[in-house]
């Protein structure tokens, strides 16, 4: 099978046709392709089955060379096996010295031995299973094989007697020999398959270690964008802040406060922005982390220095002045629906719509705007929501509008954010750009599952200055932007 395999392959390969074979593979070009096959003998030309191999071979060595290619099957057969193996032995020698190439059958010993101690010539045999005594049509290169004749006789039938009087008479030291070959076959053929196992090893390790580098390469993409993410909300953070200080600055002011409160608060607010300053700079995570922990820190203590302040308002000051104290209805009135109010310092008259908490949601006029109660007051004037358009507004009431477009961005990123949390920021983003008159605003929240969009786009329904929330053009985000319009 090998034999007739290697002849027809070459024969393809010579007529300029593709062979199956590795991209490893090496091939060669011959001059000369001789063969050898089966029995020839013919009673015509008073031919033998050996003379018809000794004529062949007789061919073969005088036109053989660098460039022959010899294909034999049962090299010396047909004769006594003695001086078949010699004179077999003989030619393999001559071919030999010619430098051909060749593919040579045989049952010999004496052949299988001298591969074994010449250069240029190397044993190989036709792997069989010995347990299932079957063939398994895969050539192994360096070793003798074994004939496996009793094994095979075995399965054919042939009584146990007649095997074991075969095998008494060829002796143990060839049975032995022949089963060293086995053991050796067997051996090879172990170790054949624990080097394919280790090689295909090897490639999944290749690949498992090219994944993790991927991996690694996408966690550092990832680690970059959480900085910069990181850095957004910590300048968000700093502009909220800068809000809530300044707003507590004119407040002070408004109440005659001392001039050494708002010193002590603007450098806290310089203190803030180079914290936030140090974050940008530096990249490591702990550092980060810690730096963010220092700012809610701050944060916190500002509002409790803020309640303390609010608790402290009816105090003398130090320059002697006394600030208005608040009465104890002032402290606890509570808020409903419908109650006109107005918020402190200002002269706008409005009417609650609804209280949740501390919060409540008042309508100026045709402005609807969430205002803490503690800012609120009741008052008897009735709101101007009929008069004209053309109404006078309060420098007060100008000076908040105008805080507000100056600090108004008409992009608001919920991102990352709970759903409660992402409405209540929305809730306000919403208020202000209707207080400062925008015509259109931007709200962030990604694609994901479409909840958070959903939650979004049911309040924005409800709200009646709202004209109409879309997506935003595929190009700018698509469904990951609601664009809405006033």
């Amino acid at each position: 099978m090998c034999l007739k395999t290697v002849g027809l392959l070459q024969y393809m390969l010579q007529c300029g046709l593709s062979i199956p074979v590795s991209e490893r593979s090496k091939v060669g070009v011959f001059d000369d392709i001789m063969i050898d096959i089966g029995d020839e003998q013919s009673i015509e030309n008073d031919l033998s089955t050996y003379s018809s191999h000794l004529l062949n071979m007789k061919n073969m060595m005088r036109r053989a060379g660098e460039a022959t290619l010899l294909l034999i099957d049962e090299f010396g057969t047909g004769t006594e096996p003695q001086i078949g193996g010699a004179m077999a032995e003989a030619v393999l020698n001559q071919f030999v010295k010619k430098h051909a190439w060749g593919v040579i059958t045989t049952h010999y010993q004496n052949l299988k031995h001298y591969a074994d101690s010449h250069d240029g010539i190397a044993n190989g045999a036709m792997l069989y299973d010995r347990h299932e005594m079957r063939p398994l049509f895969q050539l192994a290169i360096g070793q003798p094989g074994s004939s496996f004749a009793i094994e095979i006789a075995r399965k054919t039938g042939i009584p146990d007697e007649v095997i074991r009087e075969a095998s008494a008479i060829v002796g143990s030291d060839y049975i032995q020999s022949d089963k060293y070959l086995q053991d050796i076959v067997r051996d090879k053929r172990y170790w054949e398959n624990k080097r394919q196992n280790v090689h295909q090893r090897e490639k999944d390790l290749e690949k498992t270690i090219a994944k993790y580098e991927e991996e690694i390469k996408e966690l550092a993409q990832k680690r970059k964008e959480i900085l910069r993410q990181a850095k957004e909300q910590a300048q968000e953070l700093l502009k909220e802040s800068n809000r809530n200080i300044e707003n507590t600055i004119r407040e002070i002011r408004e109440c005659q406060a001392e001039k050494e409160e708002t010193k002590r608060l603007r450098e806290e607010l310089n203190a803030f922005k180079e914290d936030v300053s140090e974050i940008d700079t530096k990249s490591a995570d702990d550092l980060i982390e810690k730096k963010m922990r220092q700012i809610m820190e701050r944060k916190e203590r500002r509002e409790k220095r803020k309640k303390e302040k609010k608790e402290n308002a009816g105090k003398p000051t130090t320059i002697g002045t006394r600030l208005p104290t608040p009465s104890a209805s002032a402290e606890q009135q509570t808020f409903a629906a419908g109650d006109t109010v107005r918020m402190r310092g200002l002269t706008t008259v409005g009417t609650v719509e609804t209280v949740q908490g501390k919060e409540a949601t008042v309508v100026f006029g045709d402005v609807r705007t969430k205002v803490k109660t503690s800012r609120l007051e009741h008052t008897v004037k009735k709101p101007e929501s009929t008069q004209p358009a053309t109404f006078a507004i309060s420098r007060e009431t100008r000076q908040t509008i105008d805080s507000h477009k100056l600090n108004f961005h008409q992009d608001l990123d919920v991102r990352g954010m709970r759903g409660d949390e992402a409405l209540n920021a929305v809730q306000h983003f919403i208020d202000d750009a209707i207080l400062v008159g925008m015509s259109r605003v931007r709200i962030l929240h990604g694609k994901g599952n479409g909840i958070l969009r959903q939650l979004i786009r049911q309040y924005l329904q409800s709200v009646p200055n709202v004209t109409s929330c879309k997506d935003e053009h595929v190009q700018f985000g698509g469904a990951g932007i609601t664009v809405v319009d006033f």
